[in-house]
């Protein structure tokens, strides 16, 4: 018997283009076993995607797109958060 589950992919790219370059991601699937630990940024040198346009000719499709930030004068070397968040999911059937 098949069963459809879900995997999401957060990508956080260098800009706000989609097909900027993939800065850091992780990957929550609920395919692997529970205990299995899951794949996350810095478990590989490489992402599983350059892009996330490349992530949707593989089947992925975007839930959220990032919120641009606001650089205030004076403020724009301060760190924070990743500003280029973009959530993916798609759907596998597994069994």
């Amino acid at each position: 018997m098949s069963t459809t589950r879900q995997q999401i992919l957060i990508l956080h790219l260098s800009e706000p283009d989609l097909e900027s370059r993939t800065v850091a991601w992780a990957l929550y699937d609920s395919t692997i076993p529970k205990g299995q630990l899951q794949m996350n940024t810095g478990d590989s040198n490489e992402p599983p995607y350059d892009s996330v346009l490349d992530a949707m000719r593989d089947g992925w499709n975007v839930m959220q797109l990032p919120t641009l930030p606001i650089f205030r004068t004076g403020f724009e070397h301060e760190q924070g958060h990743l500003p280029y968040e973009y959530v993916l999911e798609r759907k596998v059937t597994i069994g």
